[in-house]
């Protein structure tokens, strides 16, 4: 009777719980006011909860997150991102969505830092964001997470950025609450383990608390990947037993698949796929106080990064804009300079020419007066005459 009781109180104690979340929910909607559009349709029941979830159910702050979201979404327009406009940043296979699922159904996104091909930051998020709404939008029904599956082969200290990795991690904790399930950092060099050092504590404990060290060869680890992947499906870098590995082409045909299914997501005629009620899970019951704030401070420090980058790009861009300027300007004084010299050297040469043709002829007429002068020495006036008129 006894265990049968304990577990009757169980029970209530969990409605409760669920029947208070739900109010919170509700609590958030209300806070939010009337949304319509794509807002709409991005808060429902179990996107509100993920933010409630980030902000250990406080209603206050996960109605700050969820609005900035809903700003950054409106700006960024993360679903309107297409196949051509990313394909550069896709070419090495540096991240994409595996064709096929964890053993829990979660999307999958493999990710090889040492593939990285492109060097702007800005470029770089917005493939992964790009990613990840793909990743999303493939989430089979009741299934909200995904697992990333990263690749240290070929890792070496130049594949290392603390910029990029604060904004991805911005992106993650900021925008997309509770999506990720699982990292696997599969077979990290020691060079990582000083720059993880760094990078953690801008993580959110319980996203840090996702991130499993794997090994191959290590009993321990091994467990892990057979407990997370079906291993005949699994690539073999991972320690799978499939040989498959990424093929751009083929890559590039299922996103442009998934482009055309995008509109239909977001389509308020389909709402119900861009939706899902909200389900009391056991990362939802969880309290942690202490996570709150370390997941702000981390926030705060990488809104600072952010914006010092941002103006540090726009420094560079005011400098190539002015040497730009300069350049040009340059250009044009030389040209100039070539202008007047050639407009002097064809002055010079016409008056040149015509101080030539003005002696020519003063030394014609002085000849012709020598001449005329040499024969008219020694005619008389009676000479003269007559031979004025002769013929």
């Amino acid at each position: 009777m006894s265990s049968a009781s304990g577990a009757d109180n169980d029970h209530a104690k969990e409605a409760a719980l669920y029947e208070q979340q739900l109010s919170k929910i509700g609590q958030v909607r209300a806070a939010l006011g009337k949304l319509s559009g794509k807002s709409a349709l991005y808060c429902s029941d179990g996107s509100v909860a993920r933010y409630l979830i980030a902000r250990n159910w406080d209603v206050k702050k996960a109605t700050k997150m969820l609005m900035k979201t809903l700003k950054w979404r409106s700006e960024y327009k993360p679903d309107e991102i297409r196949w051509d406009d990313i394909s550069d940043e896709a070419a090495t296979g540096k991240i994409y969505r595996s064709d096929y699922f964890d053993k829990s159904g979660r999307s999958i996104l493999v990710m090889r830092p040492s593939c990285q091909n492109t060097k702007k930051a800005k470029g770089q998020v917005r493939y992964l964001v790009y990613c990840m709404e793909n990743a999303i939008l493939n989430l089979p029904p009741g299934q909200d997470q995904m697992v990333w599956l990263i690749d240290f082969a070929g890792f070496g200290m130049s594949h290392l950025s603390l910029h990029v990795t604060k904004l991805t991690a911005d992106v993650l904790q900021g925008h997309y609450p509770e999506r990720l399930g699982v990292a696997i950092l599969y077979n990290a060099p020691r060079v990582f383990e000083s720059f993880w050092k760094m990078a953690s504590p801008i993580l959110e404990p319980k996203t840090r608390n996702k991130v499993k060290f794997v090994y191959p060869d290590n009993p321990e680890t091994d467990k892990i990947m057979e407990d997370l992947f079906n291993m005949d499906e699994l690539e073999c870098a991972f320690g799978g037993r499939s040989q498959a590995s990424f093929n751009i082409n083929d890559f590039a045909a299922r996103m442009r698949e998934d482009d055309n299914k995008m509109p239909l997501f977001w389509s308020p005629e389909n709402s119900a796929l861009a939706s899902e009620p909200y389900l009391m899970k056991n990362h939802g019951s969880q309290q942690c106080s202490s996570g709150l704030k370390t997941e702000e401070i981390a926030l705060d420090k990488i809104e600072e990064t952010e914006n010092l980058s941002e103006k540090s790009e726009e420094s560079e861009s005011t400098s190539e804009e002015k040497e730009e300027t300069e350049v040009a300007s340059e250009e044009r004084g030389q040209t100039e300079i070539l202008s007047e010299k050639r407009h002097e050297t064809e002055t010079g040469s016409v008056k040149d020419e015509t101080e030539n043709r003005s002696e020519k002829k003063e030394e014609t007429e002085s000849s012709t007066v020598k001449l005329t002068t040499s024969k008219g020495e020694g005619i008389t006036s009676s000479e003269k005459g007559a031979s004025s008129s002769d013929p």
